[in-house]
């Protein structure tokens, strides 16, 4: 069975919700010093801390599982084609963030958001930057974005 951030964040989801629901019982109790009530906040304590840790391990397992784009030239991030390279050095004409390699000479190592459909059936994942481009051309495609169990 393969572990998804989805299921994480779902299972922290559920910690954090319990945590609340711990703690709402224990603010009825009639003698809250009671050591029931007090062994029943320190494991909504530890409810907490767990839902937090989940949290992280969602992220850290969404970037182990994060697929580079891949396709054979890149793109600026956020704006797509829109790179020029010169002397080793890559700028955005839009935003002017600039690299210091030739970004366009290189296979795209951004994480693939989207999966396109052409007409033909041909699927295609790729990165935000690339599917700017694709949007244009690609007449008649299905652009479907990927959530974090789609990896």
């Amino acid at each position: 069975m393969t572990v998804t951030p989805a299921q994480l964040r779902d299972l922290a989801g559920r910690a954090e919700a319990l945590t609340t629901e711990v703690l709402a019982l224990c603010d009825r109790a009639l003698r809250p010093e009671l050591e029931p009530i007090t062994t029943a906040r320190t494991t909504a304590s530890r409810f907490a801390r767990g839902a937090e840790e989940l949290h992280r391990a969602a992220d850290d397992l969404a970037k182990l599982q994060a697929q580079p784009c891949g396709l054979p030239w890149g793109v600026c991030p956020e704006h797509g084609n829109t790179l020029s390279s010169r002397a080793g050095v890559t700028e955005c004409r839009v935003c002017r963030r600039a690299w210091d390699h030739d970004r366009l000479g290189r296979p795209c190592e951004e994480p693939v958001t989207w999966k396109v459909i052409d007409r033909a059936g041909t699927e295609t994942r790729m990165c935000d930057g690339h599917l700017l481009g694709a949007r244009a051309a690609a007449q008649g495609a299905t652009f479907l974005r990927l959530d974090e169990s789609g990896f």
